[in-house]
Order: C-alpha cells, then structure tokens, then sequence
C-alpha cells in the first residue's frame, strides 16, 4: 500500500514536470482494495485491469522501474513504452493490461477465466486451478458487457471474481445519480452468484472477503461480485481540477484513508513499531526515486518500433518491399509531424 501511494505521488510531480503526457489516472485512496485482493493471488493468476492500473501492476509483482518507463514512455516498460498510463500488460505477471475505455475488460478477464476451466476440465490440467480478477469502476455497472459477463460466468461456473471499486463517482457523474440501485452487489444474486459489499477503505476486511471470493473460485464454485465502497483522493485525472465534489465529502474519506488506519491498528496490536513503519516508508522511497532515475535514463524507443504490434503480425504494414521498415523511408514522416 505504501508502494501504490509513493509511486502515484511521484507519477503527480513527473506528470507536472513534463515526464509523462497523455492522461494520467492516480488510484490514491484505493490502495487497500488492489492489496487486499491481489496480494491473494498465485504468480498463475491473472488480473485485468483499468485505466487506473498503475499500482494493480505494483500489486501483481511488475517492477516499479518497469511500470514507471512505461508511463516514461521508455524502452525498459513494461510494454516497451508502447502503451502508456492506461495499458500495463505483462505476460510474466499474467497482467492481462489496463484497458482505458470502460467495461472492456471484462470480456477479456471472462475469456480469462474461460480458459482455466478449459485447461482444467477439456484439456485435463488437473493442477490448473487458476483464478481471475476483474476490477472496475462503478461507472461501468450501467454497461452491457458487464451484466453479460455476470450472466457467461454463472452460467459456466467460471473461477472469476469481478471487483467493483465503487470510488462514488464516473469522472464527474455522482454513482447515486446515475444507477437506479446504487447497492451494485446486488446484481450478484440475480444472476446466481454471491454478492458481497465490503469497506474498500479497510484492507483487511477487503482480504478477508477476497480469501472467500478467490478460494471459492479456486475450488470450482464459480464467480462471485464483490463491491469494495472506496475513494480516490485526487481528481478523475490530473487533468482534472476535482472542482465537482463537495469538500466536505472529500474531508469525510481523507479521514478513512486505508493506510492511515492500517498503520493506528498494526502499532495498537504491537504487530509493528512506529521506527519499523517509518522504515519501510524510507525503503519505499527509495524504490521510487531509483524508479525515476531508470526512467529517466533508460532510452525513447527507435523509430522503427513504430509500427510493430498494430497488427496481428508484430512487425504490423509497415514493412516495405524491401523487408526494411517505410518509417525508416527518410521520406517516411514528410509533411507530417516531427517523429
């Protein structure tokens, strides 16, 4: 958690000192709920994220330096500097990507968790007991794909837990104004799956529900839909003056923050010191700022990169008859902006 919050406050000043372009989604304040589940999970597992990805990724296991060049637009990211703020992917992590438009990951993370069953029962991977996550955002309770989705994955009993950050408001949309049932959890047991609400602002009555949801997938019980009532501190982006919610509102959670209240409980509980807390917080930093410095250092990538992924095949339509790369045509970007 102290990870997420570090790193998403350094993404804050690297985005106003120019380092990173493009929208910026932080997930401050929610940290209990990425660590709470995916801190659960196997190195098998898979999560699929959103456009606020950043510290799922960090939760996953991806190194800070390798998410931190990728919001650099680096070479050393996680996906080579190719795909930015809103879509970490990493194979070795079974990261399945941030996905920037609402909703569309659920689909993916539905196929995701149609394939361990598949592994598991067709193809007669007795060990494959594989789970996925899906997290979303309240926003995206009011799309097709998600009500779909809830509907394949009963059906098939699939080993899928859909994750609600319910952070109370879609960019600027307030979740009660929009939903004629703000209590989304209850979508669960409509379609034949348990549907559970929990405080997203305490980590660990976030696991406690997560260890349930996940252990029931593992053993073959089939999905379940879990609304986490979380918020996030900042703005929908930090393009985004915050201008819309009530100060008062934003007040009341800063006082809830997760961490806050994580570190009160492991002093009170003699589960750790205040010098073994501030510790961690100084190791933390420094993960951090070598991140940065990775970043920084570490090469754009070449022109000839360009085009490769945009396609099926890797090396996408931007191979002449030649063999070679059109973009390394010096001709290639003329009349065009500056590559």
């Amino acid at each position: 958690m102290i990870l997420g919050r570090a790193f998403e406050d350094m993404c804050a000043q690297m985005y106003y000192r120019g380092k990173m372009f493009g929208f910026v989604h932080l997930y401050n304040g929610q940290e209990a709920v990425s660590t709470g589940f995916i801190k659960l999970l196997k190195r098998e597992d898979s999560v699929v994220s959103t456009y606020r990805d950043h510290v799922h990724a960090l939760s996953k296991g991806v190194p800070a330096r390798a998410v931190m060049s990728e919001l650099f637009g680096k070479t050393t990211g996680c996906c080579r500097g190719q795909g930015g703020s809103m879509h970490m992917f990493s194979k070795e992590h079974n990261l399945i990507g941030g996905f920037a438009f609402i909703g569309e990951g659920i689909p993916v993370a539905t196929g995701a968790a149609f394939s361990s069953k598949y592994r598991r029962e067709v193809l007669k991977e007795a060990d494959c007991d594989h789970v996925t996550l899906a997290f979303f955002g309240d926003g995206t309770c009011n799309n097709g794909q998600f009500f779909e989705c809830l509907n394949m994955a009963a059906l098939w009993k699939l080993p899928i837990v859909f994750v609600v950050e319910n952070n109370l408001w879609a960019i600027g949309m307030s979740h009660v104004r929009a939903t004629s049932d703000p209590e989304i959890w209850k979508k669960g047991p409509a379609f034949g799956m348990p549907g559970v609400h929990v405080d997203g602002m305490d980590v660990l009555k976030v696991r406690e529900v997560a260890k349930e949801a996940i252990g029931r997938a593992r053993r073959g019980e089939g999905p379940t839909l879990v609304e986490c009532e979380t918020y996030r501190f900042r703005g929908h982006s930090l393009a985004d003056p915050d201008e819309l919610r009530d100060p008062a509102e934003k007040a009341h959670y800063a006082a809830r923050d997760p961490i806050t209240a994580l570190k009160k409980y492991m002093i009170e509980n003699s589960l750790a010191s205040e010098a073994e807390l501030k510790a961690i917080e100084k190791k933390i930093d420094e993960v951090v700022e070598e991140a940065v410095e990775f970043a920084d250092e570490s090469p754009h990538p070449s022109r000839s990169q360009l085009l490769e992924n945009v396609f099926a095949d890797p090396k996408g339509f931007g191979i002449g008859p030649d063999g070679r790369y059109r973009c390394e045509d010096p001709k290639f970007t003329e009349g065009t902006a500056r590559v």
